[in-house]
């Protein structure tokens, strides 16, 4: 079926390059929007800059490119919508929705509780002091029904409780200006690691909350090393490499469940793309929560022979 209002994005933060993990996301995101005849977008999550890498942002658009996996539209950057976040943290705080906190990480291990208790509930005015700004749960049950991993009940106030959307250092958290964005994109479906599974019932109530659409959710199983780690940039894992990309999105294709003809390792990178984006189906995406990268192997000997795109 076709859903001529289908609009993806990949979101990936530039905090170094683009590893092997990244890669098997944002194909998986590319296609089941191409699949759909949709727009893909690309949005850069660069909201903590003393966790980002000069130049990676670039980095990783060539290297998108180099594979392949060509957006639509400009690139946004978060660093330029502080505006748009501050007024919706202003709502909440007028609508005594968030409150002011200044709890230290120290003073919640001294409490030794699994959830945020509520201290500072109730204070709705700025204070003295350095403070965060949370948005308090409730403790009702959030649902959403996950394209991969099925139907999802989480309670906020259970597993977390109130959480921080704006820090004390005045930097806005990934969970406020996702939902912001997403909404402002007209984002109706989210392909992305099942490492945010955990973070959906935070943005499903910022949505409801914000009176802001919920987009359709499908959470990947995330590529794991040796060590059982996901891949990332805290896990050193290796950037993906600016040769012929046709190997390394034909294992990807693999371990996403696709079962790509062993001809099209002697394809073109284009070709291989429209043969994938024409026969993708998330429903052969495996169910697991990780897969082994190590699964992916390096390009060998059969590969050498691919073309170019």
């Amino acid at each position: 079926m076709v859903l001529s209002s289908y609009t993806g994005r990949f979101a990936p933060s530039p905090t170094g390059p683009l590893h092997l993990g990244s890669l098997f996301t944002a194909l998986a995101s590319y296609l089941d929007a191409r699949a759909h005849q949709g727009q893909w977008l690309v949005r850069m999550e660069d909201l903590d800059p003393p966790r980002e890498m000069a130049g990676a942002a670039d980095n990783i658009l060539r290297a998108l490119e180099h594979y392949g996996l060509l957006w639509d539209g400009e690139v946004w950057f978060q660093s330029t919508r502080h505006t748009f976040y501050e007024e919706a943290v202003h709502y909440l705080l007028q609508e005594k929705i968030a409150f002011y906190c200044t709890c230290s990480r120290k003073d919640l291990q001294l409490l030794s509780a699994d959830s945020y208790p509520g201290t500072c509930r109730g204070r709705h005015s700025p204070p003295q002091e350095p403070a965060a700004i949370r948005v308090q749960v409730n403790d009702r049950p959030i649902r959403f029904d996950d394209a991969l991993q099925g139907p999802c009940e989480f309670n906020l106030q259970q597993e977390g409780g109130d959480f921080i959307i704006k820090r004390k250092d005045g930097l806005y958290a990934y969970h406020l200006a996702v939902v912001l964005d997403d909404a402002a994109q007209s984002i109706t479906h989210i392909v992305r690691g099942i490492d945010l599974l955990d973070s959906t019932p935070r943005h499903c109530h910022l949505q409801q909350l914000l009176r802001l659409p919920t987009p359709h959710y499908a959470h990947l199983p995330v590529l794991v090393n040796e060590q059982g780690q996901k891949l990332s940039k805290q896990t050193f894992a290796a950037p993906i490499p600016l040769a012929d990309p046709v190997p390394w999105l034909f294992e990807c294709l693999r371990a996403l469940g696709q079962q790509p003809p062993a001809e099209l390792l002697q394809a073109r990178r284009d070709e291989l793309l429209q043969w994938a984006a024409q026969h993708w189906s998330l429903d052969r995406v495996p169910r697991q929560q990780a897969i082994a990268a190590v699964t992916l192997c390096t390009p060998g000997p059969a590969h050498v022979t691919s073309k170019q795109p």
